[in-house]
């Protein structure tokens, strides 16, 4: 397997297109399964993310850049097929904080694949709610329980990707 920290620079532009594409399809799966299966924490708008786990998953594999690309198309396209309008505002805005975190913490190489995780679940939260504050900012309220949330699903899709990474034999 080739070395995380160094994604192969050689693919042909057909592989490139076929690795992203493989990738944006099975995040929008994961993203169907939690709509077909919606896991009821008790908290509305709460879910476990699991298409988050091919972003992270993605930026022990692939550069930075395919990462984003995966990232953005997978909640482009599953905000025009699933959702509405504001929900697909609040989803960029927290996908895309999230993923900026999640990758600052993984170019500083200090932080665990679990600590990585656990941030880009909370910052993800934190990027959905600043959006719906600047439509009314008494939203803000529900700030501890979404950071709490956020902690929690990142923990199980940091545990999710760690055990992928090692079955891919990766590792983090």
């Amino acid at each position: 397997m080739q070395n995380p920290e160094k994604p192969k620079k050689n693919r042909t532009i057909a592989e490139r297109t076929a690795t992203l594409a493989m990738l944006i399809a099975l995040a929008m799966i994961l993203s169907w399964v939690e709509v077909l299966i919606p896991f009821n924490f008790g908290i509305p708008g709460i879910k476990l993310g699991l298409a988050n786990l091919v972003t992270l998953i993605g930026f022990y594999l692939l550069p930075p850049s395919d990462v984003l690309i995966v990232a953005f198309s997978r909640i482009m396209l599953t905000g025009l097929l699933f959702s509405s309008p504001a929900a697909l505002i609040y989803s960029l805005s927290g996908g895309m904080l999230s993923y900026f975190v999640m990758l600052f913490m993984k170019k500083r190489g200090n932080f665990s694949l679990l600590f990585i995780s656990i941030f880009g679940g909370i910052f993800h939260n934190i990027g959905q709610l600043a959006a719906a504050a600047f439509q009314n900012t008494a939203i803000l309220y529900y700030l501890p329980v979404l950071v709490l949330a956020g902690l929690l699903t990142g923990a199980i899709n940091g545990i999710i990707a760690g055990r992928v990474l090692k079955y891919l034999s990766v590792g983090n």
